[in-house]
């Protein structure tokens, strides 16, 4: 995971200690395989297409993109080195060629209008508003035009039961950077950064709450 100005540097499931069952725990309570396949098949890549997973943490979507996509090039950046040497063993057992970057949201390490797809999942709310639009501003800048922005994060409470659920996630990761998710404040943030065609494609129902898949469009001219 990364981190901003604002936000400090926060561990994968909050704790460093935890950072080695962080797999298991996301892949157990996020219905994970599903909501990273979904977001993999709505980034729409195409062969040669340069992707960046940001905030790629232990590697699992960055790895599941190249292996359903193999004529793309894909980037993985990430703050903790940590996770990061997790995500270089898992891409070496599974056989495909990543890039993998230590670097902040909010200060990319890429030039601009590099990326045709960035990708980024269970990132956002970790991040205040403020670096939450720095971050997204950065995206913005990273994306040529007519890139696209494709993230998975926790959305919108649809009723009692899905906002109370999430109250385990806000205790883990705070409550007031995770408030805006749970207002669904992502499509606002991706439109004031200048991104069109910004939207709440789908959802998914998890232990602790809405997981929501968004999309957003860099304009072409």
């Amino acid at each position: 995971m990364s981190h901003t100005t604002d936000s400090p540097y926060v561990p994968a499931l909050g704790y460093r200690w935890l950072t080695p069952a962080y797999d298991l725990v996301v892949g157990v309570t996020t219905r994970e395989r599903t909501f990273k396949t979904s977001l993999a098949e709505q980034a729409d890549l195409q062969p040669g297409h340069r992707v960046l997973d940001l905030a790629c943490g232990t590697g699992t979507l960055a790895i599941l993109l190249k292996q359903r996509f193999p004529d793309v090039d894909v980037t993985g950046i990430d703050g903790d080195p940590e996770v990061l040497a997790i995500a270089s063993r898992k891409a070496a057992r599974s056989r495909v060629t990543l890039r993998l970057d230590q670097g902040l949201s909010h200060a990319l390490p890429y030039p601009d209008a590099h990326f045709d797809r960035v990708v980024s999942s269970l990132f956002f709310h970790h991040l205040s508003w403020p670096d939450k639009q720095r971050t997204a501003a950065e995206l913005y800048r990273v994306l040529k035009p007519g890139g696209e922005l494709h993230v998975a994060d926790w959305g919108q409470a649809t009723g009692p039961v899905s906002r109370a659920a999430f109250v385990a996630i806000q205790l883990l990761d705070g409550f007031a950077n995770t408030r805006d998710n749970v207002r669904g404040r992502l499509v606002e943030l991706f439109s004031e950064a200048g991104f069109v065609e910004v939207g709440e494609r789908r959802s998914f129902t998890t232990v602790f709450g809405n997981m929501a898949l968004h999309r957003a469009v860099r304009p072409a001219v």
